[in-house]
C-alpha cells in the first residue's frame, strides 16, 4: 500500500507542474488535473431511508448519498453497537450512490453503516458514517380503562383513559398510543402491525394515555388501543372496549287528551319508551324518570315510564311532558354542560264546566217578523255553530214543542217560522244551546226577562193576476207581450217587487227561460216574450219580510208551425218526368224528433177540400224532399194547388201548420 501511495504522489507533483504550464487550456484538461483527489471522494450527504434518527422496525435499510466526480466503485462496511464489525468491507466496482438492502442483526439495537469511494486509481477517500436504529419488538398490550354502560348526549366530550403497557419497555421506548373507534369488535387503530404518524394520534410518550372523543354515532361503538413503540410497532391484540351511545331522548306521549273542549275534569297519563338506554332504573345520568307540566307549574315526577296527573279547572291548560332514559338524556329544554336540551313535547287541554248565558232578542224585527233570533255566549269554550235549535208550539194544554230550522253563527240562533203555514192563534218559543265543551241552555224569555210568544199569522198574502186570459196563440217567429200586476190581500198594489217570469218549454223544446222584471208603483209590470216554440208562462213572487210568495195562473202559449214548399216546375206533363217537391220545417231552436218531423204533402182543386197523397219525414235540418209524376189523363188541363202540412206530433213543441200552396197545371 506504501509503494502505491508513493507513486500516486510523484504522479501528483508531475500532474501540478503541467497544468501550471498550461493555464489557458484550464477547463479542457481539469478531468486530468487531480488535485487533492482523495480528499474529494468523501460521500455527499450519506442519508439512511426512512431518518438516521429514527427508529425503524425493520431490519431492512437503505443508504443513499451522492457521489462527487471520478468516482469508480463504492465500499461499505456494517459496525455493532460496540465498534465490533458485522459485515465487513463490501466493495461495489461501478459508481455506486445507493445501498438498496442492508440487513442488521435480528437483537434491536443501534447499528453504524460506514460508506467510502474509490476512484479510478484505485485511490479511496474518507468515510462517512449513519446510524442504524432497529426495533421490533412489540410493546405489552394496553386497555381502555372502564366507561360508562350508556353514554349519553351529556356525556361528550368522552375522556378514553388507557393502561400502560406492563413489563420491560422496548428499546425504542414509547412513542405513544393509537386509538380509534369503529363499529366493529375485531376493529384496529392501525393499518397493519406497525402505526403510521398520522396513526399514532396520542404521541407524547408513555404518559400521554387519554384522548378526548367529541362526539360519536348513536349505537355500539368500540374503541380500539395499541401502544406504539419508538419504531412505530404495536402492540398486539388491540384493547377493545364497548361505548353504548344513546342521544336521543325518550319517545313520549300522553293519553286522555280530549279532541276538543272537556266538560269534566281530565285525567291524564304520559308514556315513555326508549330504545337506547332505556327507562329501567339503572345507567348513569341519574334514574328514568317521567313527568307532566301543567300550565309551567312544578312538574309531577314518577320513576320510570309512566305518570299520570289530572287537570280540573275550567280554562286553556297548556301541558308539558318528558322523560329521562337511562342515558340521562331528557328533553326539558334545560340547559347545562354547555348544551340545551330539546323542549318538551305540549298539546293543549281545554276544559269549560260552565253553560252559555242565552236569552231571545228583546223585540222582533218589524222589517222581518218570521225572523226568530237568540243570542248565545260562553265564557271559555265558545258557542258550538254546529248545535243548537229554536222550536215553537201553540199555547194550547199538552201541545209539543217542533223544532225549526235553525243556523247557529257568531253565538246567534236563528230561526225562519213560516206564520202562514200554522193555524192562527198565540205562539210560544225555545231556544237551546250548547257550548264547546257539551254544556247545554236553555230559554223561554227575552233578554228582558218576558216570554217569548207571538200570534200568527206574520205576513201579509199576495196575488197575481194576468191580463188577456189564460190561453194565446201567435205566429211562428213572433214574440208576445206579457203583462200583470201583483196585489196584496186588500188590494194594494205591491210596489218595487221583483218579478220571476218563467217559460217552460215541452216536448223537445229548449231549456226553460227565466227573466225577472219589477212591478211600477201601481204593481203592474210587462216584458216582452222573445219567439220559440209553444210554452208555458208563470209569473211568481217570492215572500218578502212581510208578505208571502205568490203564483199567477199559468198562462199556455201556442205558437204555429211555419213550413215552407216549393215545385220544381208549374207545369207537370201526364207521363212526363216528375215533379220534385222539396221544403223544409222550422224548429225555432227545438231539437228535431229523432226519426224526422212528419209532413203530409196535399193537393187540390180550387173550391174543393185538401187531401193527402203522401206522408214523408224530414231530415235532422228539417228539410224534405219527394218527386211526383202525373200518370192520370184526367189531370190535362187541371190546375192543381199543392201545400206541406205539418200536423201536432209527439215530441215537436208547435201547433198544426201548413204551408202557402203552390200551383201546377196539367198538360
Amino acid at each position: 500500500m506504501s509503494e502505491r501511495s508513493s507513486a500516486t504522489r510523484r504522479g501528483t507533483r508531475r500532474a501540478v507542474k503541467r497544468c501550471t504550464s498550461a493555464i489557458a487550456l484550464a477547463l479542457s484538461l481539469a478531468l486530468i488535473c487531480p488535485v487533492a483527489a482523495t480528499a474529494s471522494l468523501q460521500p455527499v450527504d450519506l442519508q439512511v431511508n426512512g431518518g438516521e434518527e429514527n427508529w425503524h422496525p425493520s431490519r431492512m435499510f437503505a443508504l443513499s448519498w451522492g457521489n462527487p466526480p471520478g468516482v469508480a466503485a463504492a465500499h461499505y462496511r456494517l459496525l455493532g453497537s460496540g465498534g465490533e464489525v458485522l459485515i465487513g468491507d463490501t466493495r461495489l466496482p461501478w459508481a455506486a450512490n445507493a445501498i438498496d438492502h442492508l440487513s442488521v442483526p435480528a437483537a434491536p439495537g443501534t447499528y453504524t453503516a460506514e460508506v467510502w469511494l474509490e476512484d479510478a486509481s484505485g485511490a479511496q477517500g474518507p468515510r462517512a458514517s449513519a446510524k442504524l436504529r432497529f426495533d421490533d419488538s412489540k410493546p405489552a398490550t394496553v386497555e381502555p380503562l372502564p366507561l360508562p354502560t350508556w353514554i349519553g348526549r351529556s356525556g361528550f366530550p368522552l375522556t378514553v383513559r388507557l393502561t400502560h403497557p406492563s413489563g420491560p419497555l422496548p428499546i425504542s421506548g414509547i412513542r405513544g398510543y393509537a386509538v380509534s373507534t369503529d363499529t366493529s369488535p375485531t376493529g384496529n387503530p392501525c393499518s397493519g402491525t406497525t402505526c403510521s404518524a398520522a396513526e399514532t394520534n396520542l404521541q407524547g410518550g408513555l404518559g400521554a394515555d387519554s384522548l378526548a372523543l367529541a362526539e360519536l354515532p348513536e349505537g355500539i361503538n368500540y374503541v380500539h388501543a395499541v401502544a406504539v413503540s419508538g419504531s412505530g410497532t404495536a402492540s398486539s391484540p388491540p384493547g377493545t372496549a364497548i361505548l353504548r351511545v344513546d342521544k336521543t331522548e325518550p319517545a313520549t306521549r300522553i293519553e286522555g287528551v280530549p279532541a276538543g273542549w272537556s266538560g269534566e275534569p281530565v285525567r291524564l297519563t304520559a308514556e315513555a319508551s326508549d330504545d337506547g338506554s332505556g327507562m329501567a332504573m339503572t345507567g348513569s345520568g341519574g334514574g328514568p324518570f317521567t313527568a307532566i307540566q301543567v300550565d309551567g307549574g312544578a312538574p309531577t315526577i314518577a320513576p320510570g315510564a309512566s305518570v299520570s296527573t289530572t287537570v280540573i279547572a275550567s280554562g286553556v291548560h297548556t301541558i308539558s311532558y318528558y322523560a329521562r332514559d337511562a342515558s340521562g338524556n331528557v328533553a326539558d329544554g334545560t340547559t347545562g354542560n354547555g348544551r340545551t336540551n330539546p323542549p318538551p313535547a305540549t298539546t293543549t287541554v281545554r276544559i269549560d264546566r260552565e253553560p252559555p248565558r242565552l236569552a231571545f232578542v228583546a223585540a222582533p224585527n218589524a222589517r222581518d217578523p218570521e225572523l226568530i233570533e237568540a243570542r248565545a255566549e260562553d265564557r271559555y269554550s265558545g258557542v258550538d255553530s254546529g248545535r243548537g235549535s229554536i222550536a215553537v208550539r201553540r199555547l194550547v194544554a199538552g201541545e209539543r214543542f217542533a223544532a225549526l230550522p235553525t243556523q247557529v253563527a257568531a253565538g246567534t240562533l236563528r230561526a225562519r217560522w213560516d206564520s202562514s203555514a200554522y193555524p192562527a192563534g198565540e205562539y210560544e218559543f225555545r231556544a237551546t244551546a250548547y257550548d264547546a265543551a257539551g254544556n247545554g241552555a236553555t230559554s223561554l224569555e227575552r233578554a228582558d226577562g218576558t216570554a217569548m210568544r207571538l200570534s200568527g199569522p206574520l205576513k201579509v198574502p199576495v196575488r197575481i193576476l194576468i191580463r188577456g186570459g189564460r190561453k194565446r196563440t201567435v205566429r211562428y217567429g213572433r214574440g208576445t207581450w206579457f203583462a200583470g200586476r201583483a196585489l196584496t190581500a186588500r188590494r194594494t198594489p205591491l210596489a218595487g217587487a221583483t218579478v220571476r217570469v218563467s217559460e217552460r218549454f215541452s216536448n223537445g223544446g229548449p231549456a226553460d227561460r227565466v227573466s225577472t222584471v219589477r212591478t211600477g208603483e201601481d204593481g203592474r209590470f210587462g216584458i216582452r216574450l222573445a219567439s220559440g216554440p209553444s210554452r208555458e208562462v208563470l209569473a211568481t213572487v217570492a215572500p218578502s219580510a212581510t208578505t208571502r210568495g205568490a203564483s199567477s195562473e199559468p198562462l199556455a202559449l201556442n205558437v204555429h208551425s211555419r213550413v215552407v214548399l216549393r215545385v220544381s216546375a208549374r207545369v207537370a206533363k201526364v207521363g212526363g218526368p216528375p215533379l220534385v217537391f222539396r221544403g223544409k220545417v222550422a224548429n225555432g231552436g227545438a231539437a228535431m224528433p229523432e226519426d224526422g218531423k212528419v209532413v203530409q204533402l196535399q193537393f187540390r182543386l180550387p173550391g174543393l177540400p185538401w187531401s193527402e197523397f203522401r206522408s214523408v219525414r224530414t231530415g235532422p235540418s228539417g228539410r224534405f224532399r219527394y218527386a211526383y209524376r202525373f200518370s192520370d189523363d184526367d189531370s190535362r188541363g187541371a190546375r192543381f194547388q199543392f201545400r206541406a202540412y205539418a200536423p201536432a206530433q209527439a215530441g215537436w213543441p208547435f201547433e198544426p201548420a201548413g204551408s202557402l200552396p203552390v200551383s201546377v197545371l196539367g198538360t
